[in-house]
């Protein structure tokens, strides 16, 4: 009935109460009764406390969702529960944005493992054949999920030695291009 009453309402400054009652099947005495009626308690601690939380919506730029402005309101000394806030948020149309999480491989960029000496201290050049060997991982993202390609190559003759592909991305996986190199011919390998 009150979503009835709502409709009549709002549409009451285009079309006559009256045949909005009759078309909505319900009396016009019960949406004026209804129309006069003030606000509960419940009501009108909701309609404070969603005024509050867009206030706090605003002033986060969006961010939030109803677990951290269930702790905001609970800070300011408001007592209610996160679900309250999500149904009140849902209403009004208020969202927060999902927080992003990574997943991190293996240790932060630019960090050295303990134990790893910089061998090629950048110096690329190589002048002999298979004195330098390098390995790269790339991520290639396909529809069924990501892959990971691992590549030796020999820095003087910029050869491709091997490759391996993976699903999952760990030192294994260079450990087993390298290892299973057709070019490898009794080349000593000095892996770190």
């Amino acid at each position: 009935m009150t979503e009835r009453y709502t409709v009549i309402a709002r549409c009451r400054s285009d079309y006559p109460v009256g045949m909005m009652c009759r078309c909505l099947e319900v009396s016009t005495s019960g949406f004026y009764a209804w129309a006069s009626r003030t606000p509960g308690p419940r009501a009108r601690a909701n309609a404070r406390l969603l005024s509050r939380m867009r206030e706090i919506h605003e002033d986060s730029k969006g961010v939030i969702g109803a677990p951290r402005m269930r702790e905001d309101l609970v800070d300011e000394g408001e007592q209610t529960s996160r679900n309250r806030v999500a149904r009140l948020m849902a209403g009004a149309g208020l969202q927060g944005w999902p927080r992003r999480t990574r997943r991190r491989y293996g240790a932060k960029p630019g960090t050295r493992p303990v134990g790893v000496e910089n061998l090629l201290q950048r110096n690329f050049a190589a002048h002999e054949p298979e004195t330098k060997w390098v390995t790269d991982i790339t991520e290639i993202v396909t529809t069924e999920g990501k892959l990971y390609l691992c590549v030796v190559i020999d820095l003087y003759s910029k050869l491709v030695l091997g490759w391996s592909m993976h699903h999952r991305q760990d030192r294994h996986m260079v450990v087993r291009v390298v290892t299973s190199s057709p070019m490898r011919q009794g080349v000593k390998v000095l892996s770190r």
